[in-house]
């Protein structure tokens, strides 16, 4: 008979697996886990506390520049476009033509008025010196008029006695009486001829006058064409790139109307939107740390330059007005200026309207909320008093 071994009861339960925890080396491992958590804790709670707390972010900044809308002075059709869409140009450099023929003509026009009125001036003085002449010989023959009229009284003066006595006629007197009075009559027109001419000089310095008054206003009306003409030519304001060039070659153009944008690409800074609750430690002055959306793992550094006297909202072109209906409290945003530093290869790659994230380390201004309480608290305790 073949041997059968008789199969293990079936009673019989596997022992029990020691606990991990009771391992040694789990042990270990596990309050080394615990003592680098703890230390990682820490750690990150001095740093939150001494630098983290002041560190103020926002991701809702944007890169900016002061562009120069270029507007010609006068109207007229565009004769020449010196520039393309994007070019970077210099001050002073030309940008448009404006046709110059009509302001040409205009200071043509006014020269030859100026020409005008300086003759009509030389004619008049020459005038005034032959009325000056003029006056000389009616002085002079005033004077002999009056002479002669001495002359004939003297004489009828004389004849008087003799013509009473008999010794001369009575008709000799009466003849010398006649000629008294014509003498007198010449002495009359002779004065009326002197006050004449006089009065004529008066009327010629007046008209000198008046001739140089045009002279003056052909001169403004001739700085004015030149001015006009020396703005036919527009020119760059500043350093900078073309953009929104909207003028061509041949179009009419009204005074003021905008022809193409110069943005200044090497005075480009940030304008970062910051909640009204993270400026209260914020400064001009602070370090500012400028990530760029378009040049990632890129920082920029910076500082805060301006805090704007307002927020968004009250800038806006229709201001929020809470006086009536529900109200919502809503955190408002006010605009940080932050001046940048950025490298040649940078800068050349920045424009405004980009999306940068910006960090201001506002460590510098840590006591001022504790200055702050205690100004407003002594304030307040002489309010009381």
């Amino acid at each position: 008979m073949a041997d059968q071994t008789p199969p293990p009861a079936a009673s019989e339960s596997p022992e029990p697996r020691p606990s991990p925890l009771k391992n040694p080396r789990v042990r270990r491992v596990l309050l080394i886990a615990a003592v680098i958590a703890v230390v990682a804790g820490i750690a990150g709670f001095v740093r939150y506390e001494s630098y983290g707390k002041y560190q103020q972010s926002t991701n809702d900044a944007y890169v900016q520049a002061d562009g120069v809308t270029v507007s010609p002075k006068v109207a007229g059709y565009v004769d020449k476009v010196f520039v393309a869409e994007n070019q970077p140009v210099k001050a002073g450099d030309p940008l448009v033509q404006i046709d110059a023929r009509d302001y040409h003509a205009q200071a043509a026009q006014s020269q030859a008025q100026i020409d005008v009125a300086e003759a009509n001036a030389t004619g008049v003085q020459a005038q005034i010196g032959e009325q000056q002449a003029a006056i000389t010989r009616a002085r002079a023959d005033l004077a002999a008029a009056r002479t002669d009229a001495a002359y004939a009284h003297s004489e009828v003066a004389r004849y008087q006695p003799l013509a009473a006595s008999g010794a001369e006629t009575r008709e000799r007197l009466s003849q010398l009486r006649n000629q008294a009075t014509q003498a007198d009559a010449k002495v009359a027109a002779a004065q009326a001829a002197l006050v004449s001419a006089e009065r004529r000089i008066g009327t010629l310095n007046a008209q000198v006058k008046q001739a140089r008054a045009q002279g003056e206003g052909a001169r403004a009306q001739l700085a004015a064409a030149e001015t006009n003409l020396g703005a036919t030519l527009i020119r760059a304001a500043i350093d900078g790139r073309v953009g929104s060039k909207t003028v061509r070659q041949g179009q009419y153009v009204q005074a003021a109307t905008r022809l193409m944008t110069l943005v200044p690409v090497k005075d480009l800074y940030i304008t970062a939107n910051f909640k009204e609750t993270q400026l209260g430690l914020m400064r001009p002055g602070q370090p500012v740390s400028v990530s760029v959306d378009a040049l990632p793992g890129v920082e920029i550094p910076g500082r805060v330059a301006s805090v704007s006297p307002g927020t968004g909202a009250q800038f806006s072109v229709l201001p929020p007005q809470n006086a009536t209906g529900n109200f919502t409290k809503i955190v408002q945003r006010v605009p940080v200026r932050i001046a940048i530093s950025p490298g040649p290869e940078t800068r050349a790659l920045l424009v405004p309207g980009m999306s940068v994230e910006v960090s201001v380390d506002t460590r510098g201004a840590k006591g001022a909320a504790d200055r702050i309480r205690r100004e407003q608290q002594q304030h307040n305790e002489r309010i009381g008093q």
